[in-house]
């Protein structure tokens, strides 16, 4: 695919983009050198490469989840200056 100025000042439009002549000159150009790079990307054979979603063969990395005893909520209400039907009583931040 060829990109020209005038595809650039379509794109630019599109995107709502103000842009000046030396920005879709030089827009032009880099667009021409991506596609270009893609071109030789489609040179390699991949006919016998399987996909992958990740350079590494990585597995799920999370830790497993584990059941554990919450804090007291009494224990914790007695270091609160106010509290309310188990719950912190703070200063009203909304009318």
């Amino acid at each position: 695919m060829k990109i020209n100025d005038e595809t650039v000042k379509y794109v630019s439009k599109l995107a709502r983009l103000n842009l000046t002549e030396s920005q879709i000159a030089m827009l032009t150009r880099q667009m021409e050198d991506i596609l270009m790079y893609v071109d030789k990307l489609e040179e390699l054979e991949t006919k016998n490469v399987s996909p992958t979603a990740h350079v590494l063969p990585l597995k799920n990395v999370f830790r497993e989840d584990e059941v554990l005893n919450s804090f007291d909520r009494e224990e914790i209400l007695k270091n609160a200056p106010l509290s309310r039907d188990g719950c912190f009583v703070v200063p009203q931040v909304f009318e």
